[in-house]
């Protein structure tokens, strides 16, 4: 059982082109739309309504004169609608890198990341990594977490830069100093592992629980299962349960699998011990808002 968490898989960092990275780089796009468009909700309440119900035909309709005349963030938005596809709207990337890269150009570093990204997946234009880690680059020193996460990753991967898990561990630091979750799990990825910095199994689990406490599956999943066999925790079958239902119950595999190992060696009272602890952490996350998967 130990195996399961003593290995590490690091060939595969979280990165721009990797199925889960991209799906959770798409969802901080998303909200950090979401928070930045209380600047201009005002004047875009029908088009922004019908944004978030999914009738883009009417978004883009209402949107599009003002992304014509320069607004970055519209056109960001519009950059998504194409990137998305939807009601009314097909996808179409090369729209979507059309408009992020019109607000990019100004600087706007939500942009800056999704033409990034699009540019590391090779959606709409040709795969290009050096591209990629320029505009995460420019994301980043304007202090945004997804650049710097994303830029970390690169260096990581040693995609567009020169590999190195120093340079990749100082950028995750940024980011997760900002309280952003992918740049903690990260993080606590390359102390688990020792790359970049001495392996710390301490300081790997306090990395994974700030994740996990904003809902991170993955970083819920490897702090049970630290908690299970007291690896830079104390062992505390009650923790590792609770922490191993809130991942099962977003569909972890593994995590169904070793909660189920763990509740055999468990008594009735921690179990429901462990039950009640998953429901409480569960209510603070959903607190918080809109869990990652």
């Amino acid at each position: 059982m130990d195996k399961v968490f003593l290995h590490w898989d690091d060939s595969n960092m979280v990165q721009p082109c990797h199925k889960r990275g991209s799906r959770i780089a798409a969802a901080s796009l998303v909200l950090a739309l979401a928070l930045a468009v209380s600047s201009i909700q005002a004047q875009t309440d029908l088009a922004y309504e019908a944004y978030k119900r999914g009738d883009y035909a009417t978004a883009l309709r209402e949107w599009r004169p003002l992304a014509e005349q320069g607004d970055a963030l519209i056109q960001t938005f519009l950059g998504d609608i194409y990137g998305t596809g939807g009601k009314g709207v097909s996808q179409n990337y090369g729209q979507a890198a059309f408009w992020y890269r019109k607000a990019a150009e100004q600087g706007f570093d939500i942009a800056q990341c999704a033409l990034g990204k699009m540019y590391a997946n090779g959606k709409g234009m040709p795969q290009d990594y050096d591209q990629a880690a320029d505009w995460f680059q420019k994301a980043a020193e304007q202090g945004d977490a997804l650049g710097q996460t994303l830029l970390g990753d690169l260096y990581a991967d040693g995609r567009g830069v020169p590999k190195d898990d120093r340079q990749a561990v100082v950028w995750f630091q940024k980011a997760a100093e900002h309280d952003f979750s992918l740049a903690q799990y990260n993080l606590g990825k390359m102390y688990a592992s020792g790359r970049g910095v001495p392996k710390d199994d301490r300081q790997a689990a306090a990395w994974f629980q700030k994740a996990a406490e904003q809902g991170y599956v993955q970083a819920q999943f490897l702090l049970g299962g630290m908690y299970f066999i007291g690896r830079g925790v104390p062992e505390d079958d009650v923790q590792g349960y609770a922490w191993l239902n809130l991942a099962s119950a977003q569909g972890h595999d593994e995590a169904k699998a070793i909660r189920t190992s763990i509740r055999q060696r468990m008594t009735r009272e921690q179990i429901a011990e462990g039950q009640k602890l998953s429901r409480e952490l569960a209510a603070r996350i959903a607190g918080q808002g809109e869990t990652i998967p």
